[in-house]
């Protein structure tokens, strides 16, 4: 029973990794978007959240897909969506 749970397991994580692939990108992009219009930000927050773009492009470029849609969630969220 419990080799079968490890192996659904380790099948959705293979399985969902492009699926996270696809959401990088798009999330960069908004990012980038909100970054261009959001002027009244703080520098601390402003530093926060290119801070965490950076990070979610390195990670989807090493292949952590599911990491770098979080962090870049995070930056998202820190712009008020």
């Amino acid at each position: 029973m419990i080799k079968k749970m490890l192996a659904t397991a380790a099948v959705l994580a293979f399985v969902s990794g492009p699926a996270f692939a696809g959401s990088c990108p798009k999330d960069m992009k908004e990012v980038d978007a909100l970054l261009s219009k959001s002027s009244g930000l703080s520098a601390s927050v402003m530093s926060q959240v290119k801070e965490l773009r950076a990070k979610g492009e390195s990670l989807h470029k090493s292949g952590n897909h599911p990491a770098s849609v979080a962090a870049l969630h995070k930056a998202k969220k820190l712009l008020g969506m």
